[in-house]
């Protein structure tokens, strides 16, 4: 049975239960959170407070000594990761028994597994396809008819934040204030058709979805209310007003759940998340339980003092402050440099230094910035130096169009149920099946219940599509069936083994499309060259592992998917510095941190769209980003454990100029007046260059 309210210790009453197996070393603030199930709990949990460690071990305790079965308790994140985190830490404390059919995922994989089940009454097959960013761009360019991507990126971003707030096209049609979001809706609106026809979903509709059914239906909301009895729901300040409904409707009257954020680490403003969801906790259920949990276990007490006096300049929500007994600490470093140049090898030669000095691996240093901009430098003065690192916060090899295209037609050859990569395969290069073609075709195989390469063998026994549009779709399918033969695949029989080798198919395949002229057509000389290269790259390293591990090109598929699942994956984490922008770097933490970049312009970041902000309104905007811009600043300070250092430029090139820099207020803010310079007297008069060569003397001597 539950756990009943009077076997739930109060607030003052923190021991446990008799026979309770809850760890004794939980702080009195953690073992109440864990503890209290009262009715719905809010726990702001600080940076590097021990979040985690609480949610997994309420986990526990529900499923152990509450009698809640695994498969009522659903705990949702943000990042793959960190749910596969929690799910290995309840492992560890639950008999694999107690823990069956428990949910920890994200809130987007829980989405995917509503819509699966639910999907006729939203309109979709249970088979639909889920679209990325990068399809979904594709989509609103064809629409849109034009290569300028600010444009584009921002029909896009309006689409994704209306959709976060559960407006609807018709809804969004009235709010639009301006042509450009008058434009937005419109797109929007045939977006939202094109994805119905095609029978697809973005990421975006993983939740709206989901949350407008539960809303709607009571049906649907009551099922899903018995099934999820309990929900734990972590960095909540990262939540949209989508996600937050999404809560609501799932918790329903009883609003059994353990919500757990921190207000100073809400940095996703950008992408639809706000951090009023946290205070429209307190209004929505006034019996609220409020658990702050301030004891920092990662961090040495300089480096909190700092963090919480850069975050107390913004207006808080609650009011926290984290704590330390691991030690006073190091001084906090601040260094100016003269260039950017200057400022990334400064960066290296010291690291080089400190892991001599410390006895450390690369891998405790970190170099974090506000700009995926700024890497570039970063990584060519670790390369100069011979330092292993990894850059996280970029973009993958994987996720580039030109990849993307490529393996979009090998996804499809390998598996013609592939819709998502049918789209991508039928639209690139150009080849006259446009749009209206394609959402004809998307509403046959919905009525039929098959895929849209199914569906196109069949829809000629029709009249839905004139002969001009049937006979570019009917070229492409029999190119890929040829594809699919000479790959060894025999619709009755299987995957023979008069398979062509997959190095012959893939070069054929490239040529076949013309691939290569698509590039030059679409772009200037130079980003076409590089594509071009990435592709070469890409097919040279398919062929060569085609040939090492004797793999038909079915197998190769596989392979890839393998790879590119794993490179989103930071499991085995090699012995390299990390490159990382302080949006990537959350939820991680590092001994030793080097924050680049720490000046005005940059951090607070202000774009050149904050100069065309409208008076009226620009410095209630402007305060607004500065605000978000100093919980980045925050979070990147509390990545560090043991030691942190800041630099700035005086002057940082930009659009071919060299641009004078003023370091940041987050620096004055952070409250080192008593800071004294890092020079010793005798270097302060060296010109930089002659400073980097005492550093790499004295690098070289201790080598």
């Amino acid at each position: 049975m539950c756990c009943t309210p009077a076997s739930v210790p109060s607030m003052n009453a923190v021991p446990y239960p008799v026979g309770s197996t809850v760890p004794a070393d939980l702080n009195p603030r953690q073992r109440e959170a864990v503890l209290y199930l009262d009715g719905p709990c809010l726990v702001l949990a600080g940076a590097g407070s021990g979040k985690t460690r609480v949610i997994t071990q309420k986990i526990a305790y529900l499923l152990r000594e509450c009698g809640y079965q695994g498969r009522h308790v659903v705990a949702l994140t943000f990042t793959n990761k960190a749910a596969q985190e929690m799910s290995e830490r309840v492992k560890g404390l639950v008999d694999s028994r107690l823990a069956k059919g428990l949910t920890v995922s994200t809130f987007h994989s829980l989405g995917v597994r509503f819509l699966r089940e639910e999907a006729q009454l939203v309109g979709l097959k249970p088979q639909f396809s889920i679209i990325d960013a990068s399809d979904a761009l594709a989509i609103i360019q064809d629409m849109l008819a034009t290569t300028d991507k600010a444009r584009l990126k921002a029909v896009q971003q309006s689409i994704s934040l209306w959709k976060n707030a559960l407006i609807s096209p018709d809804d969004a049609e009235k709010v639009a204030a301006t042509p450009s979001q008058a434009e937005a809706a419109k797109i929007y609106r045939n977006y939202d058709a094109t994805l119905k026809a095609y029978q697809s979903v973005d990421f975006d509709d993983l939740i709206r979805l989901p949350a407008w059914l539960l809303q709607h239906n009571a049906a649907v909301r009551e099922r899903w209310q018995a099934r999820v009895q309990y929900l734990l729901v972590d960095e909540y300040q990262d939540t949209n007003e989508c996600q937050y409904r999404l809560v609501q409707m799932l918790t329903g009257q009883r609003a059994m759940f353990t919500a757990v954020g921190d207000d100073d680490q809400a940095i996703y403003a950008w992408r639809g998340a706000t951090v009023q969801n946290l205070s429209k906790l307190t209004t929505d259920y006034p019996n609220l339980r409020l658990i702050k949990l301030e004891q920092n276990y990662r961090s040495v007490q300089r480096i909190l003092t700092a963090a919480n006096q850069v975050i107390s300049r913004n207006p808080n929500l609650f009011d926290k402050k984290l704590w330390s007994d691991l030690g006073v600490g190091e001084p906090i470093k601040v260094t100016a440099m003269d260039s950017e140049e200057i400022e990334a090898e400064s960066i290296a030669i010291r690291i080089s230094a400190e892991r001599f000095e410390r006895k450390a691996e690369w891998r405790d240093f970190a170099i974090l910035y506000r700009s995926n901009q700024q890497a570039r430098v970063l990584e060519q003065a670790l390369r100069n130096l011979r330092i292993p690192y990894t850059v996280s916060g970029g973009q993958s090899f994987f996720d580039k169009a030109e990849i993307r295209d490529v393996l979009a037609y090998l996804r499809l050859i390998a598996n013609d149920d592939d819709d998502p990569a049918f789209i991508r395969a039928a639209t690139t290069p150009r080849r006259g099946i446009g749009r209206a073609t394609l959402q004809t075709l998307g509403q046959f195989a919905a009525e039929r219940q098959m895929s849209l390469f199914a569906a196109l063998f069949e829809i000629g026994q029709t009249e839905l599509l004139a002969a001009k549009q049937l006979e570019p779709l009917q070229t492409f399918g029999a190119f890929i069936q040829r594809m699919q033969q000479r790959a060894g695949r025999n619709p009755a029989q299987g995957i023979s083994h008069t398979a062509e080798p997959a190095g012959v198919i893939l070069d054929d395949l490239l040529r076949a499309i013309d691939y290569e002229r698509y590039l030059y057509d679409l772009l200037e000389e130079r980003p076409a060259q590089t594509r071009w290269q990435n592709v070469l790259e890409l097919v040279g390293w398919l062929k060569r592992k085609a040939e090492e591990s004797d793999l038909n090109l079915f197998e190769l598929v596989q392979h890839v998917a393998l790879v590119t699942m794993l490179e989103r994956s930071d499991d085995e984490e090699p012995d390299a510095v990390k490159l990382s922008t302080l949006h990537a770097s959350k939820g991680l933490e590092y001994p030793h941190v080097f924050l680049a970049g720490v000046e005005e312009g940059l951090l607070p970041h202000m774009g050149r769209d904050d100069e065309d902000l409208d008076p009226a309104c620009a410095a209630e905007v402007l305060a607004q980003r500065v605000q978000e811009e100093r919980r980045l600043m925050y979070v990147g300070i509390t990545r560090a454990r043991r030691s942190l250092h800041l630099t700035w430029c005086k002057k940082r090139r930009r659009a071919r100029e060299d641009v004078v820099r003023e370091r940041s207020r987050f620096i004055e803010e952070m409250g080192l007046d008593e800071l004294k310079p890092t020079e010793s007297p005798e270097t302060a008069a060296l010109s930089p260059k002659e400073r980097l060569g005492m550093l790499k003397d004295l690098l070289s001597k201790k080598a």
